[in-house]
């Protein structure tokens, strides 16, 4: 039985000569597209909206995260919150992040 098992063996004590670089290869790669397809663009979305957000002003149209439309009649940058006409006299106070986007008048 043991005769067997030694005949099995691969020549050679490295294991077939494949290099440490050649078996990571394929992991880095992976790494690579996962950042240029998923982590990247997320990135680059996420700094876009808090540059829109860094520059809302008084009177700007905007919509929430919750679909809620309205215009901006004030900002308290203090505690990071934003006054929204809603309606006639109906004024709503929300987190300046809950703002989805500016809407074109």
């Amino acid at each position: 039985m043991l005769g067997i098992a030694y005949a099995m063996a691969q020549p050679g004590g490295d294991g077939g000569g494949a290099s440490p670089l050649m078996t990571l290869l394929p992991f880095v790669l992976m790494f690579v597209i996962i950042y240029l397809l998923l982590i990247r663009p997320q990135q680059k979305k996420q700094k876009e909206h808090q540059k829109m957000i860094s520059e809302l002003k008084k009177g700007d149209k905007v919509v929430t995260n919750a679909g809620i439309f309205g215009t901006i009649v004030g900002i308290d940058e203090r505690e990071n919150k934003v006054v929204l006409r809603i309606a006639e006299e109906v004024k709503i106070e929300i987190l300046r992040n809950s703002i989805s986007g500016r809407v074109q008048s």
